[in-house]
């Protein structure tokens, strides 16, 4: 489908990367992945040809058709939701309008008998015919099901999209590239915005999508869900295996140790000949030879090591004071934006050292609760800190905040005091600025950068309460792994807001689930909110299916259950309830192997069958979910 050799791509007289070169072919789902400013969303513009290339070439099968996700997206305005994803309709909505006018002329014109005539109702038939092979009698029900499974409701189809936020409107653009009849999509970031009900929902669409698919995405759990191929952007070149992204960092690894051990036997052979070549020089019977040996070693192709690019930058978030044992009190809270009522009658009590987050769809009240506790929005009902509570609080559009026309130091320097300032040199190099780095404007920083400056700005002032909305968005797997352990190590409150599964694991002992203005406590970590969740959705759909079943064939006369099938009924109660513990031991078991993985990758991944222990364990959940919706089938049918 696509064929790129020795592809160059420079700004400025800088070389970005160099010499690349692969293929994509149909039924490849790769991962890109690479350090924030490796060029990985550069990659994706110029094979999109949104950009130019500094060298090497391109070169694209017939026809072929590409959809791209931009991180930068603009809307015609005026449009609603549905408007805008019928966009994705180019010919179908041209057919449309073509019926449209022909069908308004055969119903006025009365010259039954002439050519023109003739030639309408030809006309109708090619179209009509076209428009059923496009698709056109499918398209609205598509476009609702994929609208729908990305979060939105029915309600909000009509509503313009203008009066949706950012990351809102790049569901819409998802919405109609997954629509489009594409044969490569390029996603930069899809998952950015996106609660983690639609992830999974995008998971299970990419998995069953049949063209090819490159993707850039620092979310390591939905990487190895829907990628079978993995190209690492490297200080300017690629690294390219066929193997999703955990399965690439332990084969990468091995192939690294095999390259240094033949890199030091070499080294061995090279110094043996060199002496070998030091000792015949002196011997003029022996010159001969010794030129023979120089020539040899002249030919051997050194072998090269893969280079890597650790740079990481160092977080350490310190507790400022002790706060009292209450951090946060609120009673019938309360929020709503015009007629959208988001939050009502909300309680709530934060203990200190409460490690807590905050899950569920988009416009459910997370971000909006955030900023309700840090004061940022006006509310009803009541909310009151405790003693000696500090807050740091990190906005989801923190970055987007950051004075575009001010350099990295400026920003660092005019939110600093007079007791840090002499600091900020040294903090902007632990988040990787070091250098001219410092010298660059917010405007030119890119996504994970600004990021990362807005994280460095955070700690310039103290806390002993963290409050973080979506901090990982735009932040590459390196950065977001050591983020994660700054925040394993902190000390005081922490309060999460996300929608990054992997993120998540270890970090958190209680969930608060939002949903329908309300908020639900789980005591347990991101994996058991899930298992519950998933549960709680198979019984409200079994009631569902249950009322329906009534309401088309009601029983008739007693319906007490005799001893037999009390018994019955008890057995599989006991079944059902032997298979949820065995559910919650396993999930348990798959969250301490993933949390081993985020702590020692290496060390733990090169353990016997590990790999093989770990999805042996995850498809037994699979088949236990299975057989627990089957068993509740069964209890039900006695009711």
């Amino acid at each position: 489908m696509l064929n790129v050799h020795n592809l160059t791509v420079s700004f400025s007289g800088s070389e970005l990367f160099s010499g690349i070169t692969f293929k994509l072919n149909k039924g490849d789902r790769i991962g890109l992945i690479g350090k924030n400013g490796a060029g990985k969303s550069t990659l994706l513009k110029v094979l999109s040809k949104d950009v130019e290339t500094s060298g090497g070439t391109m070169a694209f099968d017939k026809d072929v058709r590409i959809g791209f996700l931009r991180q930068d997206i603009d809307f015609v305005a005026g449009r609603t939701i549905l408007e805008e994803a019928y966009q994705a309709f180019e010919e179908i909505k041209e057919i449309e309008g073509k019926l449209e006018e022909i069908n308004h002329q055969l119903a006025t014109r009365t010259d039954y008998e002439s050519d023109d005539y003739t030639q309408l109702i030809e006309d109708l038939t090619d179209l009509t015919e076209r428009y059923e092979l496009l698709g056109g009698y499918n398209y609205q029900g598509d476009t609702e099901k994929i609208l729908q499974g990305l979060g939105f409701k029915r309600e909000d189809f009509d509503k313009l999209t203008d009066t949706f936020s950012g990351g809102w409107r790049m569901r819409i653009e998802l919405a109609k590239l997954l629509l489009q009849d594409n044969d490569i999509l390029l996603l930069d970031e899809p998952t950015n915005h996106l609660d983690i009900e639609s992830i999974i929902w995008l998971e299970n669409f990419l998995k069953g999508y049949s063209g090819a698919i490159m993707l850039v995405s620092h979310d390591k759990m939905f990487l190895d869900n829907v990628t079978n191929r993995t190209i690492e952007i490297s200080l300017g070149q690629i690294y390219d295996y066929k193997k999703p992204y955990s399965q690439f960092l332990l084969l990468r690894g091995e192939i690294k140790e095999k390259q240094l051990q033949a890199q030091k036997n070499q080294e061995k052979e090279i110094k043996q000949t060199q002496l070998l070549i030091d000792k015949f020089r002196a011997k003029a019977n022996k010159a001969s030879m010794a030129q023979s040996l120089i020539k040899k070693l002249d030919k051997v192709q050194r072998i090269e090591v893969d280079a890597d690019d650790n740079a990481t930058m160092n977080v350490r978030f310190k507790v400022s004071k002790e706060p009292g044992k209450i951090i946060v009190e609120a009673e019938n809270m309360s929020k709503s934006y015009g007629d959208n009522q988001v939050l009502e009658n909300v309680d709530l009590l934060i203990e200190r050292n409460s490690r807590i987050a905050f899950v569920g769809q988009n416009g459910q009240g997370k971000s909006t609760l955030a900023k309700m506790m840090v004061g940022d929005i006006p509310f009803k009902g009541h909310l009151k800190l405790g003693h000696n509570v500090e807050i740091g609080y990190f906005a989801q559009n923190q970055s987007e905040h950051l004075p575009p026309n001010q350099t990295v130091l400026q920003i660092m320097e005019d939110a600093a005091n007079d007791g840090n300032r002499a600091r900020v040199r040294d903090m902007l190099g632990a988040f990787l600025f070091g250098g001219d780095a410092v010298d660059k404007k917010a405007k030119v920083l890119s996504g994970g950068e600004r990021n990362r400056l807005a994280l460095c700005k955070l700690l310039l002032s103290p806390f002993n309460v963290l409050i973080m909305d979506e901090p990982t968005n735009h932040l590459d797997i390196a950065s977001k792994n050591v983020l994660k352990q700054a925040l394993k190590n902190y000390k005081g409150t922490l309060i999460l807001v996300s929608h990054d599964r992997d993120f998540l694991q270890g970090l958190t002992d209680r969930v608060y689930g939002f949903k329908d203005k309300v908020i639900k406590e789980y005591l347990g970590d991101i994996d058991y909110f899930l298992e519950q969740h998933q549960m709680e959705s198979m019984r409200e759909a079994e009631k569902r299916t249950v009322v329906k079943s009534e309401k088309k064939s009601p029983k008739k006369g007693n319906t007490q259950l005799d001893r037999a099938q009390e018994k019955e009924v008890k057995k599989l109660r006991n079944k059902l309830s032997k298979i949820e513990t065995e559910i919650a031991s396993l999930e348990q078991e798959v969250a301490k192997m993933d949390l081993a993985l985020a702590e020692d990758y290496q060390g733990t991944s090169s353990k016997p069958n590990f790999f093989e222990n770990y999805k042996s364990k995850k498809k037994k959940v699979d088949t236990l979910l299975e057989e627990w919706e089957q068993v509740e089938e069964a209890i039900a049918a006695f009711s």
